[in-house]
């Protein structure tokens, strides 16, 4: 099979190397990709939003799956596109791909297929908002409702906070028109964790659970980033509880958009909080997390490439993934000052000697070369640091000391990923 993935992060760097591994492989391209994806797929300079560029691509190369690691070109409609012209392609249309790009889409569609979510009210006019908070008081939830890289969601602790949060998506307009409207909702309390599921439409494959760590700094402080490092499984979730989330959410959902007529393929990911009353649906994404792909995907035994290809086929009632009994850790290497004004261009090095750790595997997210052929942090996510052993707390020191093998001045990590689970019995 020849396949395209698209995509330049950590993520797409995991997916690569594992379609990488699969007997079907006979052409891998990323696009762009980065220095670390050119060791397993041939990157070519496409940006991940051009989807006329994708499309003409994939159609010049006989590509048979394209495979997008980003939420952008799905919600721009690539899958769309590609099926026009008798592509395949492991991803939403634009039409179900409105699960994460609208936050009053997805709350939508949970009130109609009776999945449990916060309780919310959806805003276009900002003294309402204010007028709605105001009554409702704080904790609450301030949300804008399109897509804002991660950033868009405020957990406001007082109505001050609250109401400072309307002035700036709906006033200031910090989020562009991902802010013009927003949605506000319960404060849900309890553990958060990442359910992932492969979709063919109708049928629905759990790929399993997350736990990613979103602030900068150790002990949850400062503000939210695209996430700091990430674990899997989750020893607190329980097989029961993975059928839960699948009789209750991933298939109620799946049915509801198949009841509207608009079929979901890909990867369904459900932000969860267990709550007292069990699990409520924070929001949806519709591709495999980052960093939460790097820890997923190293613990999976079958081949990866099949079961992609049978998401778009709608044949995944025939499958049955396989997995590594292996607790899996990632930790982000980010570059200083981020996530607001990374410093970029420091050099890297150690890599190799860091990788020959026990179980760990570095994938490349923000990288590349200088004209002196030396390895460069272009981003604020840079590397996110892998290992898996047949414990946490073991997987957590390997992956630690490679985090130390690794030479980069400008780079920091949080020291405490994985570690209050490490301490679960």
């Amino acid at each position: 099979m020849r396949v395209l993935v698209i995509g330049s992060g950590g993520r797409e760097h995991a997916l690569c190397r594992a379609i990488a591994a699969s007997p079907l492989l006979t052409k891998l391209w990323c696009a762009p990709g980065n220095p670390g994806i050119a060791a397993e797929a041939e990157c070519v300079p496409i940006a991940a939003r051009d989807i006329a560029g994708l499309v003409a691509f994939a159609r010049e190369q006989a590509v048979d799956l394209v495979v997008p690691g980003p939420e952008q070109p799905l919600i721009a409609g690539v899958a769309d596109a590609l099926a026009a012209v008798g592509i395949a392609c492991c991803g939403p249309s634009a039409a179900a791909a409105a699960l994460e790009g609208s936050k009053s889409f997805a709350k939508e569609i949970c009130d109609a297929a009776g999945v449990p979510t916060a309780r919310w009210e959806r805003f276009d006019d900002a003294e309402a908002a204010r007028t709605f908070i105001r009554r409702r008081g704080a904790p609450i939830v301030v949300k804008a409702d399109g897509l804002a890289g991660g950033k868009g969601v405020v957990v406001a602790a007082t109505e001050a906070l609250a109401l400072a949060a309307v002035e700036r998506m709906m006033g200031g307009r910090v989020f562009g028109a991902a802010g013009t409207s927003i949605v506000i909702e319960e404060c849900l309390t309890g553990e958060e964790l990442s359910f992932f599921a492969l979709c063919d439409g109708v049928h629905a494959l759990p790929l399993g659970v997350a736990q990613d760590h979103k602030r900068v700094g150790d002990g949850e402080t400062g503000p939210n980033t695209g996430g700091m490092g990430a674990i899997s499984p989750v020893p607190s979730v329980t097989p029961a509880l993975e059928g839960t989330v699948m009789d209750r959410i991933i298939r109620p959902v799946l049915a509801e958009l198949a009841r509207r007529g608009t079929t979901f393929r890909g990867i369904l990911y459900a932000g969860l909080m267990l709550t007292e009353d069990g699990p409520k649906v924070i929001e949806f994404n519709v591709r495999f997390g980052d960093p939460e792909c790097q820890v997923l995907l190293p613990r999976l035994k079958s081949d990866l490439l099949p079961a992609l290809l049978a998401a778009c086929d709608g044949e995944l009632g025939q499958f049955d993934l396989r997995w590594h009994e292996l607790a899996s850790i990632g930790v982000v290497m980010a570059a200083r000052g981020y996530p607001e004004a990374p410093r970029i261009g420091g050099v890297i090095s150690g890599l190799e000697d860091a990788a020959s750790g026990p179980g760990v595997q570095i994938f490349q997210a923000g990288t590349e070369l200088g004209g002196d052929g030396r390895l460069r942090a272009a981003g604020g996510r840079v590397l996110t640091v892998c290992a898996t052993a047949s414990r946490l707390r073991a997987a957590r020191e390997a992956a630690y000391a490679a985090v130390d093998r690794i030479d980069w001045a400008d780079g920091f990590c949080r020291r405490d990923i994985g570690l209050r689970a490490a301490a679960f019995p």
